[in-house]
């Protein structure tokens, strides 16, 4: 097997994709909007951001190493030794983070039918009634061609600003969508306003919380519920953590907020960030702390709850970076 020496290998996984297609295949790469870039082969790979993402295949990354390998089909080795190649012929210009920056939110394709999507929520326990209203919202669609659930989040003037991905079936695949605006995210806000906030780390455990009010006999609709769009990461230093940017902007626009009522996963992680956000947040605010009475998450407890069968853990969810 031929030998490449780690500190090439290294240098191979710095070039990402946009740098890579602008410096040596050109006529690959087409201008999507913004500063957001497809290619000619597959106009449904997104790069944007410093990242990229094959849509159709639900399959991403940052570098063009993982280009070569996932998309391309090369080898490791075949993938290192193209790119160290022609880097060592003609030394790239890589782009700056300003040209990188996207402002598109590249939302997945919309499906004619939802039929998957909600057939794998209701998998999940989620009642009908909270898939209908979602749907008929906006809130949640079924993405083509590869059949994913796509949750949206609006700003307060509900235009789209968030959307996160979450595989069916077969897929594992997790995450948000490219251009998605970090201070938005997943919600459903109360029918008559009220100053409590519900907070989850995804749409699945809020929409699972959703249902256990409806089983319990509650009405679902009272309650003001928050994604906190994946985990949220505080610093080693509890007390320089900072409020997660959705929920900073979520305080920001409805100001009538006074309690924060935390529902985030019954595991170290959860509690960490519960405990870390609670430090951090500004004294007026009063928190209380309802993590799921059984389970990991509130969709663990939902299916007790209903007697169903737990979904398998998956990959972990998109982490919030506290920013």
């Amino acid at each position: 097997m031929p030998y490449i020496a780690p500190e090439i290998i290294l240098e191979a996984k710095k070039m990402d994709l946009l740098t890579y297609l602008k410096n040596y295949e050109p006529g690959e790469l087409v201008h999507f909007g913004g500063n957001t870039y497809c290619t000619k082969t597959h106009d449904s790979l997104k790069i944007s951001n410093g990242k990229w993402c094959w849509f159709s295949q639900s399959i991403g990354g940052k570098s063009a190493l993982d280009y070569l390998i996932k998309v391309r089909g090369f080898t490791f080795l075949e993938a290192v030794e193209k790119i160290t190649g022609q880097a060592a012929e003609r030394p790239p210009v890589f782009i700056s983070q300003k040209e990188r920056k996207s402002s598109v939110l590249l939302l997945p394709q919309k499906y004619r039918y939802a039929d998957i999507a909600v057939n794998y929520l209701l998998s999940r326990g989620i009642d009908s009634k909270l898939i209908d209203f979602c749907i008929k919202t906006g809130r949640l669609y079924e993405s083509y061609p590869n059949h994913s659930v796509v949750f949206v989040g609006f700003d307060k003037q509900h235009i789209v600003k968030y959307a996160a991905i979450r595989g069916t079936g077969g897929s594992s695949y997790v995450g948000n969508a490219d251009g998605s605006d970090r201070y938005y995210s997943f919600c459903i806000n109360a029918e008559k306003p009220n100053d409590t906030v519900h907070l989850f780390e995804s749409a699945i455990d809020l929409l699972s919380y959703a249902t256990v009010q409806i089983v319990n006999g509650r009405d679902w609709n009272e309650d003001n519920l928050l994604s906190l769009s994946g985990i949220y990461q505080p610093k080693k230093i509890i007390t320089e953590s900072k409020v997660p940017s959705v929920l900073t902007q979520y305080l920001m626009d409805y100001s009538h907020i006074k309690n924060i009522v935390f529902h985030l996963d019954n595991d170290r992680a959860g509690r960490l960030a519960t405990q870390a956000i609670t430090t951090v947040l500004p004294k007026q605010y009063r928190t209380a702390n309802m993590p799921p009475p059984s389970g990991k998450d509130f969709n663990d407890y939902l299916c007790d709850l209903k007697g169903i069968k737990r979904t398998p853990p998956r990959p972990k969810k998109e982490r919030n970076d506290a920013r």
